[in-house]
């Protein structure tokens, strides 16, 4: 599964300090998140979708086979 979170993060001037806090996690997830390197849970992509104003899980997410 790949993201966009640091773009989008960039976009909205938000740290990864302040993206962690808002959706609950360390700041070490969104680390590993930004790599490639964690798949989150639907909660916590649902979260940090929602954090990054955007409505579709699909709109920071791409799945691949």
């Amino acid at each position: 599964m790949r993201n966009t979170i640091a773009q989008r993060r960039s976009e909205l001037s938000m740290t990864q300090e302040k993206l962690a806090d808002l959706v609950g996690v360390a700041r070490q997830t969104i680390i590993a998140l930004e790599q490639n390197k964690y798949n989150p849970s639907l909660l916590l992509a649902h979260a940090v979708v929602k954090a990054l104003q955007k409505k579709r899980i699909e709109d920071i997410f791409t799945f691949e086979d």
